[in-house]
């Protein structure tokens, strides 16, 4: 492979920026620029020059060599100081060697990947960790990136290797002493894995409502209060607030961290009938966005008629209460008048919802575990026909395998790759 390098720190002015070089020849490029290098693992403080001796920077240098590093690969790390003209410096130096190139987008992450530091699973929760904007978010990532979900995928695969074994072996070797009958075993195994992918299919959801927030949509007829409370929970103008019945004609979002959890509240228009064209199009907007909300908060008098009906796990509550003067299930963007009971009932209620997250975190994940599980189902089916069917189980046990280490990128994923890894920084 090449030898790459780029800066693995965010871009801009900083305190120190890291700059990485991987590959066979990254030790002895560092040498190029910094001279003698510190042993493996260790660090050292050392001046770096460019090809005519001129001094760009002081630098700590860290060495890490193969497979003991984050790319498996020969590392070193400059650590310089975090100015534009540093950073350019050196990378300008690094970039006038022969030896090197500079790296292209995910790629130090992509030769992890191929290393095997990292299995696919691992890289899509590198990407949710960088992206990560609440505790929640970091947590959930962290398990993946740690390498839980491939952990669980392995104990699944080798369940399922041990039911085709069973199978195969009374098809290989019908004449020896092996079971006769293994079909019992077989469906307890698979069995076992079929539970176990229910529940992380059905926590998948929720997990992928952790990485990329839940909505709360806040539902009511015209001049409820409705954005005057958004700007409450924003803690500014988000939405243009007016007696004006109508004011608001498309959905506005304001995006919050509440107790650790990425939550969007959606500002919606009023629902009611109108000849308005332009209105008509923001109801139905509204109407669409609610629906698809994890929860919905409705501002509403109890007598009033609206065009959606909430269900018994939204959240209702009498709107103005500054000006109605009620106390009880009432709230004021206004005043702020039970505005912060409102935001513990969210937070409690999402909260709850988050602890049957599971593992898997992105849509693919969930895809890989249904295909498993549609094969399974399956291979029940041909079982409960006899042995003379095995030869098909077998087969379809082999396809639950493959989708399952396509999961987590032994196999037929070249073709998202290019995809995951555009989403990661060039220093990543």
């Amino acid at each position: 492979m090449d030898t790459i390098f780029a800066q693995a720190t965010a871009q801009g002015r900083a305190g120190v920026s890291v700059i990485r070089i991987s590959g066979p020849h990254a030790w002895d490029i560092a040498r190029t620029v910094a001279g003698d290098l510190p042993a493996a693992r260790q660090s050292a403080l050392r001046h770096l020059r460019d090809g005519d001796g001129v001094l760009l920077d002081q630098a700590l240098v860290l060495t890490f060599k193969a497979p003991n590093s984050f790319t498996g690969e020969d590392v070193v790390e400059l650590h310089v100081h975090g100015s534009t003209a540093v950073v350019q410096a050196v990378l300008r130096t690094l970039s006038a060697l022969d030896q090197a190139r500079i790296a292209e987008p995910g790629e130090f992450t992509r030769r992890a990947l191929e290393n095997g530091r990292l299995d696919l699973a691992q890289v899509e929760g590198l990407a949710d960790l960088i992206d990560a904007e609440t505790e929640a978010q970091r947590r959930q990532a962290l398990r993946v990136l740690s390498g839980d979900l491939g952990d669980r995928v392995e104990q699944w695969r080798s369940s399922l290797i041990r039911a085709a074994s069973l199978l195969e072996a009374t098809i290989d070797f019908a004449d020896e002493e092996v079971p006769v009958d293994v079909t019992p075993e077989v469906q307890e195994l698979i069995h076992s894995v079929q539970d176990d992918l229910r529940t992380e299919i059905s926590g998948s959801f929720v997990a992928e409502r952790i990485r990329t927030g839940f909505e709360v949509a806040i539902v009511g007829p015209p001049n409820a209060g409705k954005s005057t409370l958004l700007n409450r929970l924003a803690g500014r103008d988000a939405a243009i607030t007016s007696e004006i019945a109508g004011t608001t004609r498309d959905v506005i979002e304001v995006r919050m961290d509440l107790g650790g959890l990425p939550v969007t509240f959606l500002d919606t228009a009023g629902l009611r009938e109108s000849d308005d064209v332009v209105e008509s199009i923001g109801v139905q907007r509204a109407m669409e966005r609610a629906e698809a909300a994890d929860l919905r908060v409705f501002l509403v008098e109890t007598d009033s008629d609206l065009m959606m009906r909430p269900s018994e796990t939204d959240i209702v509550l009498s709107p103005k209460a500054d000006l109605t003067g009620e106390t009880m299930g009432a709230i004021s963007g206004a005043t702020g008048a039970g505005v912060t009971e409102l935001v513990s009932q969210i937070q409690e209620i999402l909260t709850e919802r988050s602890a049957d997250a599971g593992l898997a975190t992105h849509e693919r994940h969930r895809s890989a575990m249904e295909r498993t599980s549609l094969a399974l189902e399956t291979v029940r089916g041909v079982l409960a026909q006899g042995s003379e069917r095995y030869d098909i189980a077998a087969e379809e046990l082999r396809s639950a395998i493959r989708a399952l280490e396509a999961l987590i990128g032994r196999i037929d994923v070249e073709n998202l790759l290019d995809e995951i890894f555009a989403s990661f920084c060039l220093g990543k």
